[in-house]
């Protein structure tokens, strides 16, 4: 199914979704800012990049439970009353860690409240593309509506980070974690109170309700599996190109070099959008994957010369976007009746323990071999997955109404 530009203005001003659409805006900006932003910040306090990476790991694995714990609460109780919770218990969260790192408290204290501060951190990309089902009927709008999510998310990703080491430059270090809370707390509870979410219904789950909840469903582990693969090659990626341009004598480009790839990645996602190929999204997803861990090798293939390195890259961050969007519509149509919040949960969870394992992989490979040994790792990584995806592809196959409209 194609999408057009007048697709995504239609999505984007149904009834009672002007609102929602403001606040999650501003809730979902210091999703990458956020746990970047402490790494800076405790890295300049106590001058340890590694203590800084325990403190960010901690927030990160926090939010990774979190976000499949509340949307399972979102789908039973619906979003208002959890994200106004959350939200009060990540402000209390977030100014103990900030007291802690100030006073200088033992490093296992400020690991704790890190996770528990992610752990508790409102989980709006989940309950804001769980608000398009209830607002936008199926077929092109509803791909529009997610299409945005996944476009606006990136655009997310490039100016958080960014405006993390902004200001933590500035006078006092924790500036950008102190706005990054901020913000997640106005947009969660700005987006809580609106009048579209504040009507959102409880959803009682198809079936008997198990422990194991929406990853109990075979397509949503594809789904979740589409996620942890793209993390891997975006974890890895993200730390070979700061070290590729360290190497190379220009450290400044790093930071413009991954701006570019995720401007590349919003450019061409809405172009994909317009045609994508395969349609059926049981192909399209193992291609895309395997497509983009392809694309990463070739930057490993040219990383001797910037240039070459720098089209390779550019390449590859045109996958991105499709790759997001894509996870968005599998999660819409396999997704049991009642579980969509949490299922997508399980998507974000899987990308955000994907990305730090793929920094981690990249990390050790890069002391040991060199720099361009980060790519290697993504792409091989992402190949990898993408053939286990093309073997599980019948689970994430669309229903036959489905994959005739994509047809057409």
């Amino acid at each position: 199914m194609s999408v057009s530009l007048a697709d995504y203005r239609s999505a984007l001003t149904v009834p009672g979704a002007t609102l929602p659409v403001v606040f999650s805006g501003i809730g979902r900006l210091p999703i990458a800012m956020y746990s970047f932003a402490t790494l800076l910040y405790v890295q300049r306090v106590e001058g340890s990049f590694a203590t800084a990476g325990l403190v960010s790991a901690g927030s990160l694995v926090g939010a990774a439970i979190g976000s499949v714990a509340q949307g399972r609460l979102m789908d039973r109780r619906g979003p208002s009353g959890v994200l106004l919770v959350v939200s009060t218990l990540f402000t209390v969260a977030a100014a103990a860690l900030v007291a802690g790192i100030e006073s200088g408290a033992p490093l296992p204290l400020i690991v704790g409240l890190a996770f528990f501060s992610g752990l508790v951190m409102p989980a709006m990309p989940a309950a804001t593309r769980a608000l398009w089902e209830r607002l936008v009927p199926s077929g092109r709008l509803r791909e529009a509506a997610l299409s945005y999510e996944a476009i606006s998310l990136e655009v997310f990703f490039i100016l958080g980070p960014g405006l993390a080491a902004l200001l933590a430059s500035g006078p006092w270090p924790g500036t950008g974690t102190a706005v990054a809370v901020l913000a997640t707390v106005v947009g969660a509870v700005g987006f809580a109170l609106t009048a579209a979410v504040r009507a959102t219904p409880p959803m009682r789950p198809a079936g008997r309700p198990t422990l194991l909840g929406a990853i109990g469903t075979p397509g949503i582990r594809t789904a979740a599996l589409t996620g942890l693969g793209f993390g891997l090659v975006v974890g890895a990626v993200e730390l070979g190109v700061p070290a590729v341009a360290t190497q190379h004598g220009e450290p400044w480009l790093g930071g413009a070099l991954l701006s570019a790839w995720s401007v590349t990645s919003v450019l061409v996602g809405v172009l994909y959008g317009m045609r994508p190929w395969p349609r059926a999204l049981h192909l399209r997803m193992p291609v895309l994957v395997t497509g983009f861990g392809v694309l990463v090798l070739l930057m490993w293939a040219t990383a001797s010369s910037l240039p070459l390195l720098i089209v390779a890259m550019l390449l590859a961050g045109g996958l991105i976007t499709p790759q997001t969007t894509g996870q968005s519509l599998v999660v819409d149509a396999v997704a049991e009746p009642g579980t969509a919040t949490e299922a997508f949960g399980w998507v974000v969870t899987a990308i955000t323990v994907g990305a730090a394992v793929g920094q981690s992989l990249a990390g050790t490979v890069v002391e040991a071999w060199g720099a361009s040994g980060a790519f290697a790792v993504g792409g091989f990584a992402g190949v990898l997955v993408g053939i286990v995806l093309w073997l599980r592809r019948r689970t994430i196959e669309s229903p036959p109404d489905v994959v005739q409209l994509s047809l057409h």
